[in-house]
């Protein structure tokens, strides 16, 4: 099942994809949040839908991102070897951990806002996995019983703020806008092997990333173990799993970022696609 939230920001509700079409379901689940995936409200809304004539969403309607605002999104650094690499960093021997705020996120399609005085805004296309079940000291063989599905996401990054500035990533990671998610989550029945997913970026047309998870160091049974050592992921939390190379960082033989007027477009293997249309604050 794929899940999506429509309508205009802060007024989202709750809809499913079906095929190519969009339904509403805000009759049979007040928000995908913390309480929906904490239980086997995914299995009963899937029952639900097969007895149900519902009411078709436009095309044309706002996607919002697909989930309510989590307790945390916690990334991953540096978890493709070419990423890695380009970035002359290197090849991390556990995984890198940073938290990006949850007010950073926005639907798939909403503008991306240079924040003020920034001078190096960068992307970086991501898979994501979104928590389904409460997890504390989990076994990698029993990781993937945790997972409520995958959505992709752009971890935009100021690279100025997070290298530059003193202290940890959070403040180059975290600018209102920075985590697009979406246009939906994607059940794990609906991906056939995670670690084997084409992910790509372009700016302005340019295809700037173009990888596989099958090239991630960390794989996504290690990454939520590893995870839940250190801290309880709740239902609805998100974990970010690294980037492939191709980010602006890493651009021969300058670096380049993002300007006012510029257009990313993004997306992964089953989990659809993203543009952002970047514009400077205030615009």
């Amino acid at each position: 099942m794929k899940l999506i939230k429509f309508g205009k920001p802060g007024q989202e509700k709750p809809g499913v994809i079906i095929g190519e079409k969009r339904y509403d379901v805000s009759h049979l689940v007040k928000d995908y949040d913390e309480n929906f995936f904490s239980d086997d409200a995914i299995e009963n809304l899937k029952a639900e839908i097969n007895t149900q004539n519902l009411p078709e969403i436009s095309a044309d309607e706002r996607l919002g991102a697909p989930l309510a605002r989590p307790s945390k999104i916690i990334c991953v650094g540096l978890n493709y070897k070419d990423h890695a690499a380009e970035t002359n960093a290197p090849i991390p021997q556990e995984p890198i951990l940073f938290f990006k705020a949850t007010t950073a996120i926005v639907g798939p399609n909403d503008n991306l806002i240079i924040p003020k005085t920034s001078t190096k805004t960068d992307w970086e296309v991501e898979l994501a996995i979104v928590i389904g079940k409460k997890a504390s000291y989990v076994s990698e063989e029993n990781a993937l019983e945790h997972v409520a599905g995958y959505v992709l996401h752009n971890d935009y990054s100021e690279r100025a703020f997070q290298l530059e500035r003193n202290g940890q990533w959070v403040k180059g990671k975290s600018c209102d806008t920075f985590a697009p998610l979406g246009p939906f989550i994607a059940t794990p029945d609906e991906i056939e092997d995670v670690h084997n997913l084409r992910l790509w970026l372009k700016v302005n047309g340019q295809m700037l990333q173009d990888g596989s998870t099958s090239n991630l160091i960390f794989d996504v049974p290690f990454m939520i173990s590893y995870i839940s050592q250190f801290m309880t992921l709740l239902p609805g939390d998100v974990i970010s799993t690294g980037t492939p190379a191709g980010v602006g960082l890493g651009q021969k033989p300058e670096p380049w970022y993002l300007k006012s007027g510029d257009v990313v477009e993004l997306g992964i293997d089953g989990l659809g696609s993203s543009t952002q249309k970047v514009k400077a604050y205030g615009e």
